[in-house]
């Protein structure tokens, strides 16, 4: 059976196409075919190539011939050691199909081959087992994206922060706003429908500072007073006129008037008085001579004011002249020309007339000066007026700075105190000035204080009725106004019809410029003490 065979190794067949490669497990030879020098051998087809069977890791880029069909199941070729060709150590044979000459040709021949079984190395899967340098960038990563996902957070929870910090604060300062305007008395919803704006917060809460200003004609010798006052809550300032026919009570108890006060008692008197009628507490007193009242206008580089009526110029000559101020609204004036403005009263018109137009010389004057404390300072040393000794020039010019500073802002008015014809103060009609403005409460002397003087006027001559007024209310009595008689007499009379009211008339009598022999008892007003018959001998000049 074996004669076929060279067991020395020779080749089979007579055209040396095969040669022998070794033995298989039944010691049978397994031969394989030669190579031909003239062309490559022809590789049959695998239809498992492309899967990668056969392919050795070692070769040099082509494609190795497939693996023999094995019947026998096993995966490499025999080898004669009694080792398998799997062996990490053994190379693997990578030539043409080797079969049998016996059998029936090739394996692809008879049935479809069975797919050898893949070898892989341990080098081929060395990512596995060392980690290279991506695992360190994957982790890397990982660290970044956890970062910035923590930022995004941290972020997250600091704008909460702020939202709701900001939402606190804008609550605080609402309600601290809220706060403000009901402590001001400015909340339409707490203001009773009685009261006005700004008086919400109850009068003895506010805070005044309150001085009094003296403007004295050093021409005529009359006077004018009024209040500055400034509302440190409520934000306001105000002057405050105050008509001479005022009735004050003096120190030794009797009845006299703001306009004899200011002229026997002095500032420190006056002031004293102010504050028992009104209910008030001046801080201090101002003297404004006409002379600094010019200097102060010229200072603060003229004002401006809305003037009610011509002023005749004092020094003109001619009764053509040019008047000192001309009416009109926004009229700009000098020192001068306020000073004659403030003072100037007209035929007829009564003392409140002339005490308007220096509330409106006084309010233009604080819009002109400076807002600025120390520069209020400098323009009042600059005066060199002597002041009442309960102030400095820096208080005073604190003081006026602070007003000029509402007034340029809007928050300044001039008010009137209402008085009635015997000089005294009405609960209901002054309490609009004594309880709002001034915080304080009327307290008028008894009417039976002062001696009531009714006068009525026969001289045929209308203004005659107010100067001899303003006189008796100058001389601590109190006035009664008696109308104008039908027809004018010639001599004045004075009546008296209580006996001990006779000394009280020749007073009067005295106080008017009349002779005592016009002084008799009669029948009087009944509202009065003394009654008082003017006639054609009466001249006001003299009084």
């Amino acid at each position: 059976m074996n004669d076929r065979y060279d067991a020395g190794g020779a080749e089979y067949g007579s055209d040396q196409q095969y040669e022998l490669v070794g033995y298989d497990e039944y010691g049978r030879p397994v031969y394989r075919q030669r190579r031909q020098p003239q062309q490559p051998p022809q590789q049959p087809y695998d239809p498992y190539a492309q899967q990668g069977y056969g392919y050795d890791p070692y070769a040099t880029g082509q494609q190795q011939p497939g693996q023999s069909y094995d019947p026998y199941g096993t995966t490499a070729s025999y080898d004669p050691y009694g080792q398998t060709a799997a062996s990490g150590q053994q190379p693997r044979v990578a030539e043409q199909t080797a079969y049998i000459p016996q059998q029936a040709g090739p394996a692809e021949d008879i049935q479809e081959p069975v797919p050898a079984q893949r070898d892989y190395r341990t080098e081929q899967f060395s990512f596995v087992e060392e980690p290279d340098g991506d695992s360190e960038d994957v982790i890397d990563w990982l660290k970044f994206t956890e970062n910035r996902t923590e930022r995004r957070e941290e972020a997250r929870r600091r704008a909460r922060s702020r939202v709701i910090a900001l939402v606190v604060v804008l609550a605080l300062c609402a309600v601290g706003g809220v706060g403000y305007l009901w402590y001001a008395g400015k909340l339409p919803a707490l203001s009773s429908s009685d009261e006005k704006t700004g008086t919400a917060t109850a009068v003895g809460a506010q805070n005044r500072d309150v001085i009094v200003v003296h403007l004295h004609n050093t021409k005529s010798g009359d006077t004018a007073t009024a209040l500055l006052v400034d509302n440190t809550t409520t934000k306001q300032g105000t002057t405050v006129l105050l008509p001479n026919s005022l009735a004050l009570t003096g120190d030794d108890g009797n009845t006299s008037t703001l306009a004899k006060s200011v002229e026997d008692d002095g500032s420190s008197g006056t002031r004293e008085a102010l504050d028992t009628v009104l209910g008030t507490e001046i801080q201090g007193t101002w003297r404004l001579d006409t002379p600094y009242l010019q200097n102060l206008v010229d200072l603060v580089g003229n004002i401006d004011v809305d003037t009610n009526t011509d002023v005749p110029d004092p020094s003109a000559k001619s009764k053509g002249a040019a008047p000192l101020v001309n009416k009109g609204e926004a009229q700009t004036l000098s020192g001068k020309m306020a000073v004659g403005y403030a003072t100037y009263r007209g035929s007829g018109e009564s003392q409140n007339a002339q005490l308007e137009r220096f509330g409106q010389v006084m309010q233009g004057v604080l819009r002109k000066l400076s807002s600025d404390a120390q520069a209020a300072t400098v323009t009042v040393q600059t005066l060199q007026q002597i002041l009442d000794p309960s102030m400095t020039d820096k208080d005073l010019g604190t003081f006026l700075a602070k007003l000029a500073e509402l007034a340029k802002g809007g928050d300044y008015k001039t008010a009137l105190l209402p008085v009635q014809a015997d000089g005294t103060l009405s609960a209901e009609t002054s309490a609009g000035v004594v309880k709002d403005i001034l915080g304080g409460t009327a307290k008028s002397p008894d009417k039976d204080a002062a001696v009531r003087v009714s006068v009525q006027n026969a001289t045929g001559v209308k203004d005659n009725t107010e100067k001899a007024r303003v006189v008796l209310v100058n001389g601590g009595f109190t006035f009664l106004e008696g109308g104008t008689a039908s027809a004018a007499q010639s001599a004045s009379k004075v009546v008296y019809t209580d006996a001990a009211d006779k000394e009280d008339a020749t007073e009067v009598a005295k106080t008017l410029g009349l002779p005592t022999s016009a002084v008799s008892k009669g029948k009087g007003a009944s509202n009065a003490n003394v009654s008082v018959i003017l006639g054609q001998d009466y001249e006001p000049s003299s009084s």
